[in-house]
């Protein structure tokens, strides 16, 4: 375990992990993208996901902060302005408000963040935290789960298109810029790990940080399943789904 990982071998590590590990696998996603869900449903997914949503520029802003070059910090600049917009085009955070919208969500209720689940609360709020207390290198290679993220995208909004009534393509329409900035983002950050782990520690310390940020969403699900799906018991203050 201490030699140096080619590049072609550690970029194999990582996929691996993805493999394994991405939140595409867990059952209550099997559900969303089926059909399988009711909309009440749908509707907790999705203003769970806005608390992470949310976050994710302020993330990336700890992280710019941290950044050593000009050049570093225009990359990681532009996701910023992906997710936070430009004051004229919306960004992520902005599309996904619209998709709550669409789903019937009150935006105000949504962007109080007022019924998000604990768990959900606590797993996002950690993310953020390894971003600002870790090394810039595991920062960078936490990202990587976008590597991942292109085919749930495609599989999400096909599914979702085609199992539920209540949505449409406006309804989904934070999903499709993210079809090209994604993989802008990965050939990136994937450039970047490898290029600064130097060391075999450093490699090993980017595979932990992909792990940790698949577990992270992965326990997300696992809070929603609870809480929603299996035995359906969402915790004191939660959003409650509306009777039928």
């Amino acid at each position: 375990m201490t030699d140096l990982l080619t590049h072609t071998a550690f970029e194999g590590a990582l996929r691996a992990i993805g493999a394994e590990r991405y939140h595409v696998h867990h059952p209550f996603h099997h559900l969303l993208h089926d059909g399988k869900l009711s909309k009440g449903q749908v509707q907790a997914w999705a203003l769970n996901r806005y608390c992470y949503q949310a976050h994710i520029p302020m993330k990336d802003a700890s992280l710019l902060a941290r950044l050593p070059t000009p050049e570093l910090r225009r990359e990681w600049r532009r996701r910023l302005v992906d997710h936070d917009g430009d004051g004229v085009a919306p960004g992520g955070v902005e599309r996904w408000l619209a998709l709550t919208d669409g789903l019937g969500l009150d935006r105000d209720y949504v962007a109080s963040m007022e019924g998000i689940l604990p768990a959900t609360r606590f797993a996002v709020e950690a993310y953020v935290r390894f971003v600002r207390e870790r090394s810039v290198l595991e920062a960078v290679a936490s990202s990587l789960t976008e590597m991942f993220s292109t085919d749930i995208i495609r599989t999400r909004v096909s599914g979702m298109l085609a199992n539920y009534s209540f949505v449409s393509e406006e309804t989904l329409a934070y999903f499709k810029p993210r079809l090209t900035q994604a993989p802008a983002d990965v050939a990136f950050a994937l450039d970047y790990v490898k290029r600064e782990a130097r060391t075999r520690e450093q490699q090993e310390q980017c595979l932990a940080a992909l792990r940790f940020k698949c577990d992270l969403l992965w326990a997300q699900l696992d809070a929603l399943h609870f809480a929603y799906v299996e035995p359906a018991l969402p915790p004191p203050g939660a959003f409650r789904i509306p009777p039928s």
